[in-house]
């Protein structure tokens, strides 16, 4: 066998395709985000400005979140020392675990190192606690999810996206008195579109199923105190398990799941995703507590955010290119070919200091390629009309549009 043969194989077909995927190396700048500088493969410098990043409302450098975390270093050093059963728990864990139980309304909360394996290691391990259960999963869930759900050797069902009419069929053809589990997003990622949350809650309740939900877009962002789309819409208390992310619009790391104690004692002795990993960093947790915390009562940044996401919508709208807007802060621009998209993505960075990552197959499907925009309240009217004008100009030189691509 010639092992290397196979792996040149395996990546050449994804650069035939265009879809082999590059790190830019960036440095972030304290303060001054979302500005940061582009280290070249020549070895030189370029400023940019952030367009794809995670961090939708800065909250990655505010002086609350680096005190805490400073503080946290002062006090403990740098790592855990072990898992959370092997003096891997600390006032800061815990601190962290209450202020997310407190922020969905619920009575416990757990923390793991990331949502991707919060949703992998809860979701594989709900079949040890409930014998026979079914898992009723959108067909566009997130990659954890459908990775917990197909390592958990119990029985799925995959509805159509969003489709609530599909979702009864499949719970009505099943056993009554099976246990089930519905899992689904509030906001998903790649399109912006909302979960239709209340009539599944109300599936769920017809046919006796727990609800699931990944607000790893929403939370920070949505709601009166950023809890996410459920809380906005009245529904936290209907829904059994929520998943959620440290890293995205908390800025830091990390992902939990909120839930009723006996739930998440259940997952915390079960689950070999939590059991088995080295817990958090104590500056890490310190600085996501102080994140949650502040984004409680900071509606005016939540506010900021979506004026902004609104006013970048608007402006490439205008121009005539094809975004998807559900609503919701997420603004994908479809260009729907991989070789395009990159190639649009590499102009950018290149002649406008523009960074926005290309989305290929399979994080989106084969022909919805696309670039991913993700306004924040500190990109000002300076950055966003120099996006504005490089899209315009680009888009117009590479003739990059539906029909050209088409032909």
């Amino acid at each position: 066998m010639d092992y290397n043969a196979h792996l040149d194989q395996a990546l050449n077909r994804l650069h035939q395709e265009g879809r082999y995927r590059t790190f830019i190396d960036i440095e972030r700048q304290k303060g001054n985000f979302p500005h940061a500088l582009w280290n070249k493969p020549d070895g030189t410098q370029q400023p940019i400005t952030v367009w794809c990043g995670n961090d939708y409302l800065g909250m990655g450098q505010h002086p609350a979140v680096l005190a805490a975390m400073h503080e946290a270093i002062d006090a403990t050093g740098a790592g855990s020392g072990g898992t959370r059963n092997i003096s891997g728990t600390t006032v800061y864990h815990k601190r962290l675990e209450w202020e997310l139980a407190d922020l969905h309304g619920k009575e416990s909360a757990l923390l793991f190192t990331s949502a991707y394996i919060a949703n992998d290691a809860t979701l594989s391990t709900l079949p040890k606690l409930f014998p026979g259960l079914i898992i009723y999963s959108d067909e566009l869930n997130h990659a954890s999810m459908i990775e917990g759900v197909r390592r958990n050797g119990g029985a799925k069902r995959i509805f159509k996206h969003n489709d609530v009419a599909h979702l009864r069929e499949l719970l009505a053809a099943d056993d009554p008195a099976a246990p089930k589990v519905i899992a689904f997003e509030s906001v998903y990622s790649m399109d912006g579109d909302f979960g239709p949350i209340k009539e599944i809650c109300d599936l769920a309740d017809e046919f006796g199923a727990l609800t699931y939900i990944d607000e790893v877009h929403a939370v920070g962002m949505y709601g009166p105190r950023g809890a996410g789309v459920a809380e906005r819409d009245g529904l936290m208390d209907r829904i059994d398990i929520i998943n959620g992310t440290l890293a995205k619009a908390y800025g830091v790391m990390g992902g939990y799941i909120a839930a009723s104690a006996k739930m998440c004692d259940a997952v915390r002795s079960y689950a070999p995703g939590f059991i088995f990993t080295t817990s958090l960093p104590p500056a890490v947790a310190a600085a996501a507590a102080a994140s949650v915390a502040h984004l409680k009562t900071d509606q005016e940044l939540r506010d900021k955010h979506q004026t902004q996401a609104k006013i970048l919508k608007t402006r490439l709208k205008a121009m005539g290119l094809p975004i998807i807007d559900h609503g919701s802060h997420i603004v994908p621009v479809i260009v729907g070919d991989p070789v395009h998209t990159k190639k649009l993505s590499d102009m950018l960075l290149e002649q406008f200091g523009i960074y926005v990552q290309p989305i290929n197959f399979p994080t989106v499907p084969r022909g919805t390629e696309r670039l991913r925009f993700t306004p924040s309240p500190v990109h000002g009217p300076k950055e966003m009309d120099t996006l504005i004008r490089g899209m315009d100009q680009l888009w117009s030189h590479c003739a990059l549009n539906r029909a050209d691509l088409s032909a």
